[in-house]
């Protein structure tokens, strides 16, 4: 079911967005060669439990995860690029890493990822990162009450196609609220003008994320980090925006705090 926010309950949902943005900024500037994931997935529970949040993931056990998620945040790397579980890897010089974390403040969540390189960044990884941020800007963009999610959808498209990546539909953007995946789902490819009309008081989650050379998928035995089927790098950018009658609002915003 698709729920409307009031703008009271949007007002009440910015405390959660910018907890998350704050820890993406934190952990993004913590995060170095030789940094540990598991070192980060302690840092952002240590931060969860100090600013009396609760974590949307650790319990998290949907049809396609293989148990509960058993950590706080996703850290996808290199050929990594969606619900990396966090694991006993120190990063190396030139690794493309990709953040994604949500938590709930006082029953409303906020989500939002970010990807960056540690140490010497190779100019495809980013220029792939790149790409992932102007889709992200250009589905904020769209999303407007005169617009549907196809609109959003398309917009990520032309940004991603005009650079040469190709789109896989499996994993996209979702309504955010009392809960972290709900309805609608916004994928990063579609048509303009089709599919639900956007409307004031709809929260989602606009997450672009693709692929150096392919859109194929596999599953790691964990049973929940997605690579790429042939080892290509991945990049995912994603904020949760409220659509309101004057624009959309970033709730997940972090350029406050002086980042991308």
């Amino acid at each position: 079911m698709i729920e409307l926010r009031t703008p009271a309950e949007i007002e009440a949902m910015r405390p959660a967005g910018r907890f998350v943005a704050e820890t993406l900024a934190t952990l993004r500037d913590e995060t170095k060669v030789g940094t540990n994931l598991l070192s980060i997935d302690r840092r952002a529970h240590d931060m969860i439990r100090r600013a009396g949040a609760e974590s949307c993931y650790i319990d998290y056990h949907p049809s396609f995860g293989a148990s509960p998620f058993g950590k706080v945040i996703c850290t996808s790397v290199n050929d990594a690029v969606l619900h990396g579980l966090p694991f006993d890897y120190v990063l190396r010089d030139g690794d493309l890493v990709s953040l994604d974390f949500a938590v709930s403040v006082d029953g409303w969540v906020a989500d939002s990822a970010v990807s960056f390189v540690v140490g010497t960044p190779r100019d495809e990884d980013l220029a792939l990162i790149d790409t992932t941020e102007r889709a992200l800007d250009a589905a904020i963009r769209a999303a407007t009450v005169d617009h549907r999610i196809g609109d959003i959808s398309a917009a990520i498209a032309a940004v991603a196609h005009a650079d040469g990546y190709s789109i896989n539909t499996d994993f996209g953007g979702h309504g955010v609220g009392r809960i972290m995946h709900g309805d609608p789902h916004v994928p990063n490819d579609g048509k303009p003008g089709r599919g639900y009309p956007l409307r004031a008081g709809l929260v989602v989650a606009l997450e672009p994320w693709f692929l150096q050379t392919t859109d194929r998928l596999v599953t790691d035995p964990d049973g929940w980090t997605l690579r790429s089927v042939d080892g290509s790098r991945g990049a995912h950018s994603e904020h949760t925006i409220a659509i309101t009658e004057d624009g959309p609002i970033v709730l997940t915003d972090r350029s406050w705090l002086g980042v991308a």
